[in-house]
């Protein structure tokens, strides 16, 4: 088996990111744990993946800080997952993944799922980037400065 390079000491957010979470069962697994499930057989059916799978992002995750356990919330036997402050950071970029695809990945008129505000139960607006004085920005209105 070929071993996965590795980017968790790379100097750049976008590919210790994506070394965190950029595999798509985990992106998957975050995106159902904001639409609310908790308990492995709840990510099991939504997402169809075998369980083996599953289990080794799952322990990902948490080792990542992305999730935690928590004692099942019926007062069973068994543990739930549950988002951390860091893993609910992630909303933003679930969202960024979802208007994209909206955008770009549809026929016109092709049914697909929307999130909705819940007090509006209404479309979201679509995220832009701002600087920060407020403007709108672009690819070509911004620079990486590396830093030493």
């Amino acid at each position: 088996m070929v071993e996965r390079t590795r980017f968790d000491d790379s100097d750049c957010p976008v590919a210790r990111s994506v070394d965190a979470i950029g595999d798509w069962w985990s992106l998957l697994i975050v995106r159902d744990a904001f639409d609310g499930s908790r308990r492995f057989g709840e990510f099991q059916r939504s997402l169809g993946v075998a369980k083996n799978i599953l289990t080794t992002r799952l322990r990902a995750l948490v080792a990542a800080g992305v999730l935690d356990t928590a004692p099942a919330s019926d007062g069973s036997a068994y543990h739930e997952y549950v988002l951390t402050p860091k893993g609910r950071g992630l909303f933003p970029v679930v969202v960024a993944l979802r208007q994209w695809g909206e955008q770009n990945l549809f026929a016109p008129g092709e049914p697909h799922s929307e999130l909705l505000d819940r007090r509006q139960g209404r479309p979201l607006r679509a995220l832009e980037v701002h600087a920060a004085d407020g403007r709108p920005l672009t690819p070509d209105d911004t620079t990486v400065h590396k830093l030493d």
